[in-house]
């Protein structure tokens, strides 16, 4: 989508180059979503997150979804667009055209 719109971009493989607290905090300050939203809901969070009695309340709290995530790279909710200024979550997808108006 972003090289049809001919815009330059850098991927980043999250899970070769795993996030670390001072990436994932550059990435909640320009967030423009909650920053729960961050955070993937899948079987793993359900089955080993949530069954380990976390909850799901706190990720309300950057410094929660930073903990987590720091801990569980495969949580990062994808894909993270990001300019100078903003990030979003790339879901769905119409919501990208959008940050490059």
């Amino acid at each position: 989508m972003l090289q049809q719109a001919g815009v330059d971009f850098e991927t980043v493989l999250y899970m070769k180059d795993k996030p670390d607290e001072q990436v994932l905090r550059g990435i909640l300050a320009k967030l423009e979503d909650p920053p729960g939203d961050l955070v993937r809901r899948d079987k793993f969070f359900k089955d080993r997150i949530l069954g380990d009695g976390f909850d799901e309340s706190t990720l309300e709290d950057p410094e929660v979804v930073i903990d987590l995530l720091v801990d569980h790279a495969r949580l990062l909710q994808r894909p993270v667009i990001m300019t100078i200024d903003t990030a979003i979550i790339g879901r769905p997808r119409d919501r990208v055209p959008a940050l490059f108006d």
